[in-house]
């Protein structure tokens, strides 16, 4: 008996050795930096003075949402809402028409899928660059084929330069970008979906556009809601193209809330920082919320 509770104890203690290093390092280099962020946001920590680190209570959120000409957080965001919302609209009506000409093969259909897949093997920082280049005001290939090719043009626009632009240019590098996510899951929800279906459908008379609205949808509407709800979650958290063509800027016209966060961290004010983090978490909470109870509600259906 003795040997056997020892044997006992022995695994027991292996269990835990196994299981400390995946409770460590989540506290370390996760739930730490979140509860240290998360207090800096009420402190005026700024690197530049750290001899003078005081409490202020919600003075960094009032100093955020106060409206005023040096403040560029509002308009952050109001660009973040347009951000999320041109590029979801784009992103999932143009993969979903992809995913139904992939629903059946075809010829050369091997390398179609590639050609669509090839932006979500790429990290948003190269793909930003490549779109930088292409956007150039004097070099780039939007301004070639606009200016020189079609005539539509009469001289190069400066894409990422003009503050009226610069956020739509980033939109449609990051509609580009998104494409294959909804691609790649529409289609195999499509390969899903039962061709007695259809075939019973035909036999009714129905028409193609009935089918798409009749079986298509219903047959994927919980796949279509949950990565519509998961894509804006990544939208919304995904500064890397942003900051690679334009840094936010000019003068901040293209920020968005991740991204101008960012710019406080380099402009060493943690504490404004740490604050927009804060909101941040709170919005994410809440979306993660709401990805939970429909993800619950699509399964009990």
């Amino acid at each position: 008996m003795k040997s056997k509770s020892k044997l006992a104890k022995k695994r027991r203690r292996f269990v835990i050795l196994m299981l400390l290093p995946s409770i460590i390092f989540p506290l370390i280099f996760t739930y730490y930096p979140m509860v240290r962020g998360s207090m800096m946001a009420f402190q005026n920590y700024n690197l530049m003075n750290l001899k003078n680190v005081q409490w202020i209570g919600l003075d960094n959120f009032k100093n955020l949402l106060k409206p005023s000409i040096a403040n560029s957080f509002p308009l952050t965001v109001m660009n973040t809402v347009k951000w999320v919302v041109i590029s979801l609209f784009f992103q999932f009506t143009i993969g979903f028409a992809m995913a139904l000409l992939l629903k059946k093969k075809f010829k050369g259909s091997n390398i179609y899928q590639g050609l669509i897949f090839f932006p979500w093997a790429v990290s948003g920082f190269i793909i930003g660059i490549m779109w930088r280049w292409m956007y150039n005001g004097t070099s780039g290939v939007f301004n070639d084929i606009l200016v020189n090719k079609l005539h539509i043009l009469s001289q190069p626009v400066g894409w990422l330069a003009d503050k009226h632009i610069a956020l739509y240019a980033c939109i449609i590098a990051n509609i580009w970008y998104g494409i294959p996510y909804f691609t790649i899951m529409i289609t195999a929800a499509l390969r899903g979906v039962s061709e007695d279906l259809y075939g019973a459908a035909s036999v009714d008379g129905a028409n193609a556009l009935q089918k798409f609205i009749h079986i298509t949808v219903p047959s994927i509407k919980s796949v279509l809601l949950l990565t519509v709800l998961l894509r804006v979650i990544w939208i919304f958290n995904f500064p890397d193209l942003i900051y690679s063509l334009t840094q936010g800027g000019p003068a901040g016209s293209s920020n968005i809330i991740t991204s101008y966060m960012m710019q406080l961290v380099q402009s060493l004010d943690y504490g404004m920082a740490s604050a927009v983090g804060v909101l941040c978490i709170l919005f994410l909470v809440i979306f993660a919320g709401i990805y939970l109870a429909v993800t619950k509600y699509t399964e009990e259906n």
